[in-house]
């Protein structure tokens, strides 16, 4: 089993899991399932609104990716969401089937100096998940995208 993004931080206790694996299909009428199982999470981690707020977008970005970009349009492949729970943190694996796509490989910070109309159209989305982020990693593992993320909470 991969190590979950809490082991990589020296001296950081246990994780210990506290929803999931849940699994829903690559449909874009899940999300409303989706959303509420992140906002159950939130709950029980005792995150706060605005902590839930970010992560609830955050996994919109990730599991939109997955339906428009990864499968082209609604699926009955599975999407694998689990969440862990340590010292003021909450760990997110997020594994979908789609083809493999690391979409950090090129992700840069846009150019702030730069206009609008000067950016690259599309990756906004990356920008946001690793903004919103503490530690991202992604691997393709058994025929699926794993994205893990840490994000600590504010409150």
């Amino acid at each position: 089993m991969p190590s979950t993004p809490f082991e990589e931080v020296p001296g950081s206790p246990a994780a210990r899991p506290i929803a999931g694996p849940r699994v829903f299909p690559a449909r874009m009428d899940a999300f409303p399932s989706v959303r509420s199982f992140v906002e159950e999470v939130c709950r029980a981690a005792a995150f706060g609104r605005d902590d839930c707020a970010k992560l609830v977008l955050l996994i919109e970005e990730l599991f939109t990716n997955t339906v428009l970009h990864g499968h082209g349009g609604d699926s009955d492949a599975s999407v694998h969401i689990t969440f862990e729970v340590a010292d003021g943190q909450i760990s997110l694996t997020y594994e979908d089937a789609a083809r493999p796509h690391d979409p950090f490989a090129s992700w840069k910070p846009p150019d702030a100096a730069s206009s609008v109309e000067d950016r690259r159209v599309g990756g906004l989305g990356v920008v946001l998940v690793a903004s919103m982020a503490q530690r991202v990693r992604y691997a393709y593992t058994a025929g699926r995208n794993r994205i893990c993320l840490v994000m600590v909470r504010s409150s």
